[in-house]
């Protein structure tokens, strides 16, 4: 593998205008794909083998030309204090408002509240239906503006009014702004480690460079392989974070073979040869992770693997082959001023933060491994009452109009209105279908939780019914989930008694489903994700306890983050300071989003930091000075890639959006917790009361493991002969 990459590393640097034109050929080809390509049509969310999704399904094969997946808004109108939206006034308003909604030509229909019965008890807030013939994301900036202007007519009359509903959707995700400051940060960061504008700005060039092949790709690609607007965010992300470090690991090993004296051609080809091996390698343990998504089989969430997966390849082939060319060009421009001057060698850095921190472990290894586990058990703690959902216009800011529409329904008509419960009843089979779904609504009905249910709609055929079951409790309350349950455990008994069967749909019933299902597939995930990865890491570093330490590390850092997530998200605990007005349950994707991204980055800094660690050995050093040499060569450079990550990750909980909101915040912290404290104390720590046991492998399993050389064995011996190149004029000439 290193002798491989080293001759990779060395082409790219001779050839580096062939390889500049071909990676600038492939962004203009991607490119111009992307700008021709159909705008991707957006397939809805669909998660198969769960009752919701069977339901769903029904609905629109036995409602052929229903809207099921048009665009909704339901506008709520709320009288002035001690006013009514009946008296005549208001409700001439509340006529009128809705009659102008229905003028849109994207509208299919627009519910008269007064003849809908719509309006509640009090008579202090009514609602209208406002149904539209094409999905959320095909609605036209017209019919939004129409929306816009019949509210703000509304609002001039003296009502309150406020909308919510998939219409008022904005095709939110994360916008540029949480790019930017990361990308910001990141160059801080690069320019403090490095201390050159051009090392600094090559990793940010190449990852922006990748990230834009990546996004182009994407694009192009989205009607053919059916990808939904969402699947390129993830990619974005893991893309500008890992092209980042990766470059950053090559640049940072490329200085340091200058440092000791290399040709520039020749420092590049060892780069290659050993960084980019461990690159090779990080880069495997994220594919990995984001490919296995596929076991918890959601499709979005596969497309959304897949895609990410892309991306990361795409920065390992830019780090492996761009970098160099990048380098070909300004070969000490990425140095310090200092370290251009001739005769500059590595002993003048022997002692650097990196080595006095690993020797301060190595010294009273137990207590830090002990303070590490017993800090990261404690922040585990939370993860026990996790509790998973999907939230709604419920968990948006006070200030937008979603959520208060869905205060305002819920003060006006009980919690549990803006959650209905949708029941498709089958009586395909029955002889009176009318009759058979008029005894399961009253079941239903009477099943304690139940505030109302709507009379029964038929399909022309007469054969299947739907009708809605509102609950006394909020869509994201734990007892919402018990009552799902209980009425579809009153099902044997009913269908014993109708002849006819009946499914347990909507929104709320979906979100249940969907929390449930990914709780069930994590363990089948970690399983397959951690196995195949452990497998890799026996390969690269040859040593059967350095893999299960990593992988239990890994466990720790994600359990921890996922506690802080729930106190924050779900307790409450410094929300304010995030911006999150409204505590609620987690994501449900949530622990799918955080196991199988943060191992993947988790492996990266565990291959960086080890593989120096390995190398070390492997040339003679003993256990300890193994680990002191690993962090003189990579502690401030992986310390450096983390900020980068957590920076990124960060930028992205400045969105409104809260589930982005999460994400990033999860992302950040995991990677603080894993970097920081996993794998820059735990790791030492535990090599340090290991000693030489850590690098030991069985007999028949080292004869059985191929042999790929990640630390460069095979370059070390050739690297006092290394091959002539006349690099050095042709720099000079560039």
């Amino acid at each position: 593998m290193a002798t491989f990459l080293y001759r990779v590393g060395r082409l790219a640097f001779r050839r580096r205008w062939y390889v500049a034109l071909v990676w600038a050929a492939v962004l203009a080809a991607v490119g111009l794909g992307a700008l021709k390509a159909p705008g991707a049509a957006d397939e809805g969310f669909s998660m198969p083998g769960i009752e919701s999704q069977k339901a769903f399904d029904l609905m629109e094969q036995r409602f052929p030309g229903a809207t099921a997946d048009g665009a909704t808004a339901r506008v709520v109108f709320v009288a002035p204090n001690g006013q009514k939206v009946t008296a005549a006034d208001h409700r001439k308003a509340v006529e009128d408002t809705v009659a102008d909604l229905a003028d849109g030509s994207q509208v299919a229909s627009a519910v008269n509240p007064f003849q809908a019965k719509a309006v509640s008890k009090d008579g202090t807030t009514a609602y209208a239906t406002v149904t539209y013939k094409v999905a959320a994301d095909d609605l036209t900036d017209a019919s939004k503006e129409q929306l816009e202007h019949a509210l703000e007519e509304a609002r001039d009359t003296g009502l309150t009014v406020d909308a919510g509903g998939s219409a008022m959707a904005d095709g939110g995700g994360a916008g540029g702004s949480a790019e930017l400051i990361g990308v910001a940060i990141a160059a801080v960061v690069l320019l403090v480690t490095f201390g050159s504008l051009a090392a600094a700005g090559l990793p940010l060039l190449t990852a922006l460079i990748g990230v834009g092949v990546s996004m182009a790709t994407i694009l192009a690609l989205a009607d053919a392989l059916g990808l939904s607007t969402t699947t390129g965010t993830l990619a974005m992300m893991l893309g500008l974070a890992v092209g980042i470090d990766y470059a950053l690991f090559v640049v940072s090993r490329y200085r340091e073979e200058r440092a000791n004296g290399r040709a520039p051609q020749e420092a590049t080809a060892l780069a290659v040869g050993t960084a980019g091996s461990a690159v090779v390698f990080a880069g495997l343990t994220v594919v990995i992770a984001l490919a296995g998504l596929a076991v918890v089989g959601i499709p979005m969430l596969t497309k959304m693997g897949l895609a990410a997966a892309g991306a990361v390849v795409v920065a390992v082939l830019i780090a492996l082959t761009l970098v160099p060319a990048f380098l070909g060009f300004w070969p000490n421009a990425v140095l310090r001023r200092r370290d251009r001057r001739p005769g500059r060698t590595e002993e003048e850095a022997k002692d650097n933060g990196g080595t006095r921190w690993a020797r301060f472990v190595l010294r009273r290894p137990l207590p830090v491994l002990i303070l590490g586990v017993v800090g990261l058990g404690a922040l585990a703690l939370p993860m026990t009452s996790l509790q998973l959902g999907m939230p709604g216009d419920e968990a948006k800011p006070t200030s937008t109009t979603e959520r208060r529409a869905y205060d305002a329904l819920a003060e006006g008509f009980g919690p549990g209105f803006n959650g209905p419960l949708t029941v498709v009843v089958d009586a395909q089979g029955d002889d009176d279908a009318k009759a058979a779904a008029a005894a399961i609504s009253k079941d239903i009905g009477a099943t304690k939780g139940v505030v109302s249910v709507s009379p029964a709609r038929f399909n022309e055929a007469g054969d299947t019914a739907v009708f809605s079951v509102v609950p006394s409790t909020a869509p994201t309350d734990e007892k919402t989930k018990d009552l799902v349950t209980a009425i579809r455990g009153e099902r044997p008994g009913i269908e014993s008694e109708t002849g006819a069967t009946y499914e347990v749909t909507g929104t709320t019933a979906l979100n249940i489903d969907i929390s449930e299902k990914v709780q069930s597939a994590l363990v089948p995930y970690l399983i397959v994700v951690v196995g195949l990865a452990i497998v890799l890491l026996l390969v690269v570093f040859r040593s059967l306890l350095v893999p299960l330490k990593a992988a239990l590390g890994f466990l720790l850092s994600v359990l921890a983050s996922l506690g802080a997530v729930v106190v924050v998200f779900q307790e409450g605990h410094g929300a304010g300071l995030l911006g999150v007005e409204t505590t609620g349950p987690i994501m449900s994707l949530m622990p799918i989003f955080l196991v199988g991204i943060v191992f993947g980055l988790a492996m990266d800094y565990e291959v960086f930091l080890l593989s120096r660690m390995r190398e070390a050995y492997v040339h003679g050093e003993t256990s300890h000075q193994a680990v002191t040499s690993g962090f003189r060569h990579s502690a401030r450079v992986v310390v450096a890639a983390a900020l980068i990550m957590i920076a990124v990750f960060a930028g992205f909980i400045g969105e409104s959006d809260s589930m982005i909101k999460m994400i990033g915040f999860g992302l950040a912290s995991a990677v603080l917790l894993d970097a920081f404290v996993v794998r820059m104390a735990i790791v030492p720590a535990v090599l340090a009361l290991l000693g030489d046991k850590a690098w030991w492998l069985p007999k028949w399993l080292d004869r059985i493991l191929p042999r790929v050389d990640v630390e460069g064995e095979a370059l070390t011996r050739g690297a006092d002969t290394p091959e002539p190149a006349p690099t050095d004029q042709e720099a000079a000439r560039v």
